[in-house]
């Protein structure tokens, strides 16, 4: 089976925070946070996958710390984990105060893209550095959650209505 190494699949984005991306609090607006997420791990996804992916969940979004007007938000994602037909992308977000220098982690989460090719052999992915080494060694019990989920899901969505507000 074909392999690659967590560092193949690394897309790296950069985004200066400006008045626009605030929300009332001062902080960067969830969404925008959620669009760089996006955005970025896409690239991990198709690194491996080298051809279409969609984006099934974004799961365990964890804001830590908020970004602020004049903080850089360095975006780092790569392949955490390969199924049959998903693919697991980590995600960190590292927030620079660009006045002084400081970093911190502002934010992780977990995505999982799916190939829209059933028939596609999705290569082994390598842990290559001990930060990918932690994350990755909590792939499998991450993905029996996600399909306990989707079961629950599943279950779920047959119990929601369809039919307009007002018709009874």
């Amino acid at each position: 089976m074909e392999t690659l190494k967590c560092s193949q699949t690394l897309s790296i984005s950069n985004h200066r925070v400006f008045s626009s991306d605030l929300n009332e609090h001062g902080t960067v607006f969830g969404g925008k946070t959620l669009t760089v997420i996006d955005d970025n791990s896409s690239i991990a996804a198709s690194r491996i996958a080298r051809i279409e992916t969609v984006t099934a969940s974004i799961d365990q979004v964890n804001f830590i710390l908020p970004f602020e007007l004049q903080d850089s938000m360095c975006t780092e994602s790569y392949v955490s984990g390969v199924g049959s037909r998903s693919i697991e992308v980590f995600t960190k977000i590292i927030g620079e105060h660009l006045k002084t220098g400081k970093r911190f982690l502002g934010l992780t989460c977990f995505s999982t893209f799916v190939v829209t090719d059933k028939e596609v052999v999705l290569p082994g992915i390598i842990p290559d550095s001990d930060e990918s080494e932690y994350v990755c060694s909590g792939y499998q019990k991450r993905q029996d959650e996600r399909l306990k989920k989707l079961l629950e899901q599943e279950k779920f969505n047959k119990n929601i209505s369809l039919k307009f507000p007002w018709q009874k």
